[in-house]
C-alpha cells in the first residue's frame, strides 16, 4: 500500500486509477464551480488558536450523531454512483465505516441496493432519500429502508431541479453512461478498474432498476431518472415523508437561516448545512461561511451537522468550533475508494482522525466535545461582506 499522508494523496491515485467520467463526476461542481471552489478555500481562511503548556494526554474524539455513539464526529456522506468508482463501492465504504465506528449514509442513486448493503454489514446504516414523483416508488423505497433497519432517513432538499455539471455533459455521464470513442479508450486504460467491474453483477442503480415501475433494465432507466425528481417538494410533502418513515429524520441541504428555523419548527432530529458540494446552486456561499449564521438562529433547537468542503481533520475541527455538532465527508472518502477500495476509505478516515486528534491537542483541547469558538479566529469581514 502506498504511503498516504493526506486526502490529496488519495485524490491523485483516484484520478490515475478510475475512468475519467467517474473521477470527474466526483471532482466537479455546477456551472462555473465558484461555490465548489469556495467550499474549500473558505476553510483555509479560518485560523487556529495554538495553546501551550496544557495537559494533552488522554484525548478523546468520541461523540454522537443523532443519538448514536461515534468514534469521531464524522460521517460518510451519501454520494451517488460510488459503485462505479470501484466495484461494489457502497458495500466497501459501508464496511469501512462500520469498522471505524462512524456512520455511513447510502444514496438513493447508489449502484449497490439497500438490501445489498444490509446483507454485507452488521450495523444499521443511514439512507438518503431523493423525493421522486412516483409515489408508489417513494413509499416502497422508504419501506425498504425501514425493512433494512436503517438508523435514520436523510432527506435531501436541494435537488428538486438538477444543476448542470459541464464535465458530466462533456464526458457523456448519464444514467446509464453514453459511451464515446474517447470514453471507451479511457475505460480501456483503467485495467484494474475494469477487471473488478467484470467480476461484479452490480453495475446499475440497484435501488431503481427492478423497483421503479417500467424500469426493468438500463434501456428505460435514463428517461425515468430524467423525469422523476419532484420540483413540488415542500413542507407538506416533507411531513408526509416523516409520517411514512416514522424514525429519525435528518434534513440535508439547509443553507439559509430562515430555512433552518423552518426545519427546527418542523421537528427535524438534525439538519445538515450543505450546498450539495457546490453541485447545485453555483454562486451560493460556502457551507462553512453560512454555518455561524445558522448556528446563531437555531443552534439551541436542533442538532446541526455540516458537509461540503471538508478535506482534512483541521476542517472538521473548524466546523465544530463554529458550532456544528458533527460533520460529513463526501469527496474525501470517494477519493479513498477510487484509489484503494475499502482500504482507501479506511485510509481517508485515518487521515481525518489523525489530523483532527493532533490539531485538537495543539489547540489545547483533550475532548472533541469541548472544541468551540475560542479555538479559532475568523476573518472580520465574514460578518459584513454580504447583506
Amino acid at each position: 500500500m502506498p504511503v498516504i499522508t493526506c486526502i490529496d494523496d488519495l485524490k491523485r491515485l483516484h484520478k490515475a486509477r478510475t475512468p475519467r467520467m467517474f473521477y470527474d463526476y466526483a471532482e466537479s461542481g455546477s456551472y462555473t464551480e465558484q461555490t465548489f471552489r469556495e467550499n474549500t478555500t473558505d476553510f483555509s481562511k479560518i485560523r487556529l488558536r495554538q495553546k501551550v503548556a496544557v495537559d494533552m494526554s488522554g484525548r478523546s474524539l468520541a461523540s454522537d450523531m443523532v443519538g448514536l455513539p461515534v468514534s469521531m464526529p464524522v460521517g460518510l456522506a451519501p454520494v451517488g454512483m460510488t459503485g462505479m468508482q470501484r466495484a461494489d463501492g457502497e458495500i466497501k465504504a459501508a464496511r469501512a465505516a462500520e469498522a471505524f465506528g462512524v456512520p455511513f449514509c447510502l444514496s438513493t442513486m447508489s449502484i449497490c441496493s439497500i438490501e445489498d448493503v444490509a446483507l454485507h454489514t452488521t450495523r444499521p446504516f443511514m439512507f438518503q432519500l431523493y423525493v421522486m414523483k412516483d409515489q408508489e416508488f417513494l413509499e416502497n423505497i422508504i419501506a425498504r429502508a425501514k425493512a433494512a433497519n436503517c438508523s435514520a432517513l436523510v432527506l435531501t432538499l436541494d435537488l428538486q431541479i438538477l444543476g448542470q455539471r459541464h464535465k458530466d455533459l462533456r464526458n457523456g455521464l448519464s444514467a446509464p453512461p453514453k459511451l464515446t470513442p474517447s470514453s471507451i479508450a479511457d475505460l480501456a486504460t483503467r485495467w484494474r478498474w475494469g477487471i473488478e467491474m467484470l467480476q461484479t453483477k452490480r453495475r446499475f442503480f440497484g435501488n431503481i432498476v427492478g423497483h421503479a415501475k417500467g424500469v426493468t433494465d438500463t434501456a428505460n432507466l435514463a428517461s425515468w431518472t430524467a423525469e422523476q425528481f419532484d420540483p413540488q417538494l415542500d413542507w407538506t410533502k416533507i411531513a408526509r415523508i416523516r409520517d411514512l418513515w416514522g424514525g429519525k429524520l435528518i434534513l440535508k441541504g439547509i443553507l439559509d437561516a430562515e430555512d433552518a428555523r423552518m426545519a427546527a419548527d418542523f421537528g427535524a432530529d438534525a439538519i445538515i448545512v450543505s450546498n450539495h458540494g457546490g453541485r447545485q446552486l453555483d454562486g451560493a456561499l460556502s457551507s462553512i461561511r453560512m454555518l455561524p449564521e445558522i448556528v446563531a438562529a437555531v443552534g439551541d433547537r436542533v442538532e446541526i451537522h455540516l458537509d461540503s468542503g471538508i478535506r482534512s481533520g483541521q476542517d472538521v475541527l473548524k466546523a465544530l468550533a463554529l458550532g456544528a455538532h458533527a460533520t460529513w465527508i463526501g469527496r474525501a472518502w470517494v477519493h479513498g475508494l477510487g484509489a484503494l477500495g475499502q482500504e482507501g476509505v479506511t485510509a481517508a478516515l485515518e487521515v481525518i482522525r489523525k489530523e483532527l486528534d493532533v490539531t485538537m491537542a495543539l489547540c489545547g483541547e483533550r475532548d472533541i466535545r469541548n472544541v468551540g469558538r475560542h479555538n479559532v479566529l475568523v476573518p472580520a469581514e465574514w460578518s459584513s461582506d454580504y447583506v
